[in-house]
């Protein structure tokens, strides 16, 4: 059974102006002939501008090794908007009013003559678009260049301000690092040019709707932060699963696999803000560091017992969605032995007031069932079910599900009589969704996160702390794993929920994975 939730008017309403602290400004994107400027950067902005919450007296600078000139930038980008800017009117007037404000440069991302030909084009163009020296430099390049970017830009001096209401800032892709030491070595770098507050890393995870409501929900409503913690919740599952395989990314996933790729990000992200203690006030320092004392306060692995806290895995051939598809070692370029795990599950425990004896479960895998998701906030049982008619351990408890994609929103399960003259009990939802309560979807995660980095609003953006910390946790799994190779792989169909390692970790402790 199923209740939607229908909002009051008056409380349906913008409590605070997204144009707060915007200023004209001139974003260089550093790899601007990519698949993820295309894709992603470029039609994102262009929806701001169409949304009206771009400022007036704004360019993007494409910088890449390509051989290209503005004219050839600009034809590209038009396209890129027209086939990928969901969600608003692509029409002629605004798509040349937007790539009027697009410049392009060629160069190597390790050549200081090719930065202070950037460095001169800047100028020219804070000139003309009336950028106030304000800029955004966005690395939408490989990581291994990342390094000699920033030399770069410290080189050239384009890191430091020459006027009281002008800024820089740098904003760095995932992955941030491979593990630990090479996550401390890109942080001193970025230290040595940047100071942390112009440093923006991002995860896009962190810029959905759903994510950004989790403190919201549990804040400004009274009835659920006095149930959150270890006296009212069993335990907490947090999953990610995706219905798709690599996709042609086998180059980068037989480097990554699936603990790099969505644990020490994505699923540390939302783990940290489900466990942080309420911030002393709402902004980037106060949520960075109630969110890096998770991370601190989190039992490390016992790595001569990693088996009963941290699984593995590898699709083989299946069926998804009635299609067959191939095992990942059949993939295109992968290695036909590869040892990469495309599916990885941990249990995690928090020693803190809040959470101690809590155990978090976090999965992740490709190729699984559909692609979801989810955070479930799993409630204790009730001691005693008085109706006698059905024993207490025979019912789901109580929960909290927070849908992160798709459909984002929440719901809220509990127990209720069916009608009738004996004692039925059901359980039903309460669900909240964008999509029908706001008659839309919330906006794409790259359209809030950009209008953050323009605003200087780090809330939502990694520390550098917070990073060290989340590679800690994860960089002893990844090195035994990698020195002792699984020597079961392939353990799980495609279209399956994981392997069977998966659900025996959980069930040690009692407890079953949810089927979203």
């Amino acid at each position: 059974m199923s209740m939607q939730i229908v909002p009051q008017a008056a409380e349906v309403k913008e409590t605070a102006p997204a144009l707060r602290g915007l200023e004209g400004c001139a974003i260089v994107i550093f790899g601007a002939t990519g698949d993820l400027t295309r894709r992603m950067i470029v039609p994102a902005l262009y929806n701001l501008q169409q949304r009206g919450l771009l400022p007036d007296d704004f360019a993007i600078v494409g910088f890449s090794r390509s051989r290209w000139d503005t004219a050839i930038f600009r034809d590209e980008m038009q396209a890129a908007v027209r086939e990928f800017a969901g969600g608003v009117t692509v029409d002629e007037d605004s798509c040349k009013q937007f790539v009027e404000r697009l410049h392009y440069i060629s160069g190597n991302y390790n050549n200081g003559e090719d930065f202070q030909q950037l460095a001169a084009m800047l100028n020219t163009v804070s000139r003309q678009h009336n950028c106030g020296g304000r800029y955004v430099f966005y690395l939408s390049t490989p990581p291994s260049v990342y390094s000699d970017v920033i030399q770069q830009l410290g080189a050239v001096g384009l890191h430091q301000t020459e006027e009281s209401d002008s800024w820089r800032r740098v904003v760095i892709e995932k992955p941030f690092g491979r593990d630990l030491a090479t996550a401390q070595t890109l942080n001193a770098q970025i230290a040595d040019v940047f100071a942390e507050p112009q440093t923006y890393r991002i995860d896009h995870y962190l810029g959905k709707e759903t994510v950004q409501n989790i403190l919201v929900f549990r804040l400004a409503n009274h009835i659920f932060e006095p149930l959150w913690n270890r006296r009212y919740v069993d335990h907490v599952q947090i999953t990610a699963s995706e219905s798709i395989g690599i996709e042609h990314r086998a180059g980068y996933y037989e480097e990554s696999g699936a603990m790099r790729d969505m644990f020490q990000n994505h699923l540390l992200q939302l783990y940290s803000l489900v466990a942080m203690d309420p911030p002393v006030v709402f902004d980037a320092e106060a949520v960075g560091a109630e969110k890096i004392k998770v991370l601190r306060a989190t039992r490390p692995i016992p790595l001569t017992q990693i088996d009963q806290w941290a699984v593995r895995g590898q699709y083989g051939p299946g069926w998804v969605r009635g299609e067959y598809v191939q095992g990942y070692r059949e993939e295109e370029n992968t290695d036909p032995q590869s040892n990469r795990e495309t599916f990885a599950a941990l249990k995690l425990y928090i020693d803190n007031w809040r959470w101690e004896g809590v155990p978090f479960y976090l999965r992740s895998g490709k190729s699984m069932t559909k692609k979801v998701t989810e955070i479930a906030i799993q409630f204790k049982r009730v001691p005693h079910l008085l109706f006698g008619l059905t024993p207490a351990d025979t019912l789901n408890p109580n929960a909290i599900v927070i849908r992160v994609q798709p459909n984002e929103g929440f719901s809220l399960q509990f127990r209720v009589k069916s009608p009738g003259q004996t004692i039925r009990v059901h359980q039903v939802s309460m669900n909240f969704d964008y999509e029908s309560l706001f008659n839309g979807e919330a906006p794409p995660a790259y359209e809030t996160l950009l209008l953050d980095i323009m605003r200087g609003d780090r809330t939502l953006f990694a520390h550098s702390e917070w990073i060290e910390y989340a590679w800690g946790l994860i960089t002893p799994i990844i090195e035994a794993w990698e020195s002792s190779p699984a020597s079961n792989f392939p353990n799980y169909e495609a279209g399956s929920w994981g392997p069977p390692e998966a659900d025996a970790l959980i069930a040690m402790d009692g407890r079953s994975w949810r089927r979203p």
